[in-house]
């Protein structure tokens, strides 16, 4: 079996195991609950891999008979899913760019009119 072939099989492992839990999980992962932890999909998914990287550390890539790496992987293509989609996502509604305009307006009035009283 070649490296390539290798890559291959191990690529369609990760991919058959995202596919299994999100079967199981529904889309958890991207769309968290908020039921507990409150943050982003992002958030909740860099909180996942601190977690299997500490238990990697305590327990070395074996633990509890799971295939920690495969796990590691997994997370880190539903990362980078979730950081591509926050990407494409406008980061502030159309009311929050109001309120940011109308602050940023304040502001240079602001500094307007102590500049006037400096001079």
């Amino acid at each position: 079996m070649t490296t390539q072939d290798k890559i291959k099989k191990v690529g369609q492992e990760v991919i058959d195991l995202l596919i299994e839990k999100n079967e199981s999980y529904g889309d958890s992962a991207l769309e968290p609950a908020n039921v507990f932890a409150n943050g982003s999909a992002v958030d909740n998914l860099c909180a996942r891999i601190d977690d299997k990287l500490m238990r990697i550390k305590a327990q070395g890539f074996r633990g509890y008979g799971e295939d920690n790496i495969k796990d590691l992987i997994g997370y880190l293509i539903l990362l980078k899913i979730a950081v591509r989609e926050e990407e494409e996502e406008p980061h502030l509604t159309e009311w929050q760019e109001d309120i940011l305009d109308a602050f940023n307006q304040s502001t240079a009035s602001v500094e307007k009119d102590r500049k006037r009283q400096t001079i």
